[in-house]
């Protein structure tokens, strides 16, 4: 990984994760069914695997999927969510090095995790393990920041209290980067609107799920709520925001 702590960024934040983190559009296995032919048959590698979130939506589509996670207790969490699927299995291993054995998978997936990753080392990883023809698909949820007064306030107070937001905002993954990372082929991208609606409990949860968001005990986390709850309080309408987010998908062969 880029940082040395980046594996363990979440192990405190894991049910706040689980409870408000967005969840992805089924419009993601429909593109990729559509346009790279995925089938329920195929073997997939979610690297980065997280709470399973993602491999939920191609368990629900047929296929096996194979959790890829260094975190326990985000590991844990996703063998909880996905235990009633009997085509997952997951494994305590790195982007970097997946364990996973030469040419065994159709499909490598990666939500909300690529940013993680040390790039070079990953694309000869996920090289090494897909079969001939295989696909690599990224995809985030990513919120907007300045398409409403709410959010260029949230934009502003994250940038305030913050620990490191500036250092590991996956916006530092620009389309330069990808067209990097799938070199010498290319890739294709769509996106999809994913918003939530959020009363203010569930949207300091979905703040606290975030590893750059300061913890109970900084002496930041104290301010940030207070002025959270001050922007909730000048923009909300009927007890809940509107966070507007939109789920982007990547997906390109390496070579």
């Amino acid at each position: 990984m880029t940082r040395p702590d980046a594996t363990q960024r979440f192990s405190n934040r894991v049910d706040n994760y689980v409870r408000h983190r967005p969840r992805y559009p089924q419009a993601i296995v429909d593109v990729l069914a559509r346009e790279c032919s995925l089938t329920a048959g195929a073997t997939i590698a979610d690297v980065g695997c997280g709470t399973g979130m993602l491999a939920e939506l191609f368990l629900r589509h047929g296929c096996r999927v194979v959790g890829v996670e260094p975190n326990r207790e985000m590991r844990e969490a996703g063998d909880s969510l996905l235990a009633g699927f009997p085509g997952f299995t997951s494994v305590a291993a790195t982007a970097e090095a997946t364990t996973l054995a030469d040419g065994s998978v159709d499909f490598i997936t990666a939500g909300q995790a690529f940013h993680w990753f040390d790039r070079v080392s990953a694309r000869a990883e996920f090289a090494r393990i897909l079969k001939p023809g295989g696909w690599v698909v990224l995809v985030w949820n990513k919120r907007r920041k300045s398409s409403t007064p709410f959010l260029t306030a949230y934009e502003d107070m994250l940038r305030r209290w913050s620990i490191d937001y500036a250092e590991v905002d996956h916006d530092r993954v620009t389309t330069d980067v990808i067209a990097e990372f799938y070199h010498p082929a290319s890739f294709a991208m769509r996106s999809f609107p994913n918003h939530q609606v959020l009363a203010f409990e569930a949207l300091r949860g979905r703040l606290e799920s975030s590893s750059y968001a300061p913890a109970p005990g900084h002496p930041n986390h104290a301010p940030m709520l207070a002025e959270l709850r001050a922007i909730f309080a000048a923009h909300s309408a009927d007890g809940a925001i509107v966070l507007e987010s939109d789920t982007v998908l990547y997906h390109g062969r390496l070579c």
